[in-house]
């Protein structure tokens, strides 16, 4: 099993220019905990996290750091103001993130996250952005990959977009909170709705998926204000 087959698609982003405002605004709207930064050409420039924002409500008393580490400093570091202070993406974005390809498997993945502390990593295809896997998505893909431990056939990865694309298009779900996985034609649904019917909406989108043989919906609801990547 491989990013492709765990990954978030159809991911938010947001350029270098847009205003930091509106970036928390997308991350409320979308219940979710970051966004990439990319340019003309889906290339990935930063990631714009909840942590990212949240030096922007921290209050300068706040500061930790020794009194006698700020004689050498030079006092208030200029890199932590523009983070604190900065109005768009690019000056408040985590620079260079980690990215994988498409076809890293899902070991690779687990080591880099752990190694380095993070949450979730942009996938790329040729350089440009086509989903992101985060700790959820993988823990998913582990679960599955137990149980049935096969290489997913081409077969089951257009499954899996057919899918994702019924659910985006018809059922009034957004995919950013969902993970599908789908192995031999069996689709295993995670993730976070808002509601009963937004859950049986999606497992008759599985259903109606030409090649789907069972569906096992695990979604769960979604409680008011949370994200989930």
């Amino acid at each position: 099993m491989q990013a492709i087959d765990i990954m978030t698609p159809n991911v938010v982003c947001v350029d270098t220019d847009t205003n930091v405002r509106d970036i928390a605004q997308l991350l409320l709207e979308h219940r979710i905990s970051a966004v990439p930064v990319i340019d003309d050409e889906r290339k990935v420039l930063g990631i714009v996290s909840e942590g990212d924002l949240m030096r922007r409500v921290k209050e300068d008393a706040s500061d930790s750091r020794s009194w006698w580490l700020s004689l050498f400093t030079g006092g208030k570091d200029a890199g932590e103001y523009v983070k604190s202070h900065g109005r768009k993406a690019h000056e408040v974005m985590t620079p260079n993130p980690l990215t994988v390809e498409e076809n890293a498997p899902l070991h690779t993945i687990a080591r880099l996250l752990e190694k380095h502390h993070i949450k979730r990593v942009p996938v790329v295809r040729e350089g440009k952005l086509v989903g992101i896997v985060s700790r959820a998505n993988l823990l998913q893909g582990v679960a599955n990959a137990v149980v049935a431990p096969t290489e997913s056939p081409a077969d089951d990865r257009q499954i899996r977009e057919a899918i994702l694309e019924e659910v985006r298009k018809h059922a009034g779900v957004r995919t950013e909170t969902i993970s599908i996985i789908v192995d031999g034609g069996a689709a295993e649904i995670w993730g976070l709705v808002e509601s009963l019917d937004q859950k049986q909406a999606v497992t008759v989108a599985a259903e109606n998926t030409p090649g789907v043989t069972k569906v096992e919906n695990n979604l769960g609801m979604m409680p008011r204000g949370a994200s989930y990547f």
